[in-house]
């Protein structure tokens, strides 16, 4: 993203509890550079006020940010997960460093955001109100969907796709599929395994059941793990290096930078050393029990394009 594109904005509303603290932002006006002239204004105004029950506001908010600065607070957060998840920014191009101390926990529910503090009574009076209650989860991060809806996606379970998730058109997101913040798919692609975040998945590619991709959160990681073009995670089957275009990942083989890798020559390389590595099959010796790449032969298939015609 170049530097003229660094400054971003946002018009919508924030949920702020009685403390002032900010529970969620929605965005109805965002993108990049300057903002337009006309906002929403008129078409929002009903949502604004309180919430005697939940014991929060809605407010108007008017924001603009430089995205390769670090976030202030929880409202320039939400508008960075907007800006994903509209697809606006593509992964790894903003700043998220420190955002998960500028977010609190949240109860979400079919009724809003909720302070998980005295939620037991706010969750009696909502029942009484409503005759049911839906509580999604207590996180940081709501589920995308409620926010945002990008064209031409499908999602079977809305709790498995995170807000400030990336999906491009034609992506379906299978039950057993996960897709956290700031990361996703760049094309056309099935996913039924996790892509952590930080991970990009390239256009064709397909992550099988149970697939994972390790990303930059946990253990300290910090190089950002992507997949190419047109590549297979099998089933059960797990990376912590890159892959490149045309790459097959057996079916329960996990392969991780130091992996000892055999070579079709006799060497032995750690995985690292593969790393975005074209046309290769990583597969389970079955009678040594040695990991190996290969040249690839052949091809997996690729999606079926019925399936991603959405």
């Amino acid at each position: 993203m170049g530097n003229n594109q660094n400054s971003a904005y946002g018009f919508g509303v924030a949920t702020q509890n009685n403390s002032g603290h900010t529970l969620d932002c929605t965005f109805y006006s965002l993108g990049i550079g300057e903002p337009s002239d006309s906002q929403p204004v008129k078409e929002i105004k009903a949502q604004l006020g309180n919430d005697d029950i939940r014991g929060v506001e809605k407010v108007l908010v008017e924001l603009k940010i430089n995205l390769q600065d670090k976030p202030k607070d929880a409202k320039d957060v939400f508008l960075r997960l907007h800006l994903l998840s509209h697809r606006i920014v593509k992964p790894n191009e903003l700043n998220l460093e420190g955002i998960f101390s500028l977010l609190t926990n949240v109860v979400w529910t079919s009724a809003g955001p909720c302070d998980v503090e005295n939620f037991a009574t706010v969750r009696l009076q909502l029942q009484n109100k409503f005759n049911n209650l839906v509580v999604y989860s207590v996180d940081k991060f709501p589920r995308m969907i409620d926010y945002v809806i990008p064209e031409g996606v499908r999602i079977a379970d809305g709790d498995r796709v995170r807000l400030g998730a990336y999906l491009s058109s034609g992506t379906t997101v299978m039950h057993e599929g996960f897709v956290n913040f700031n990361a996703g798919t760049l094309g056309k692609s099935m996913v039924e395994g996790r892509i952590s975040a930080g991970v990009v998945v390239g256009d064709g590619s397909d992550i099988g059941g149970g697939a994972s991709i390790m990303g930059t959160l946990s253990g300290g990681g910090k190089e950002v793990i992507s997949i190419g073009e047109r590549t297979l995670l099998g089933a059960n089957s797990g990376i912590g290096i890159s892959l490149g275009n045309d790459c097959i990942v057996e079916a329960g083989v996990y392969i991780t930078a130091g992996s000892k890798i055999s070579l079709p020559d006799g060497s032995v390389v750690k995985a690292k050393e593969l790393n975005k590595a074209n046309n290769l099959l990583f597969r389970r010796n079955s009678q040594t029990g040695a990991l190996e790449a290969l040249p690839k032969t052949g091809s997996w298939g690729g999606l079926n394009s019925i399936l991603h015609s959405n």
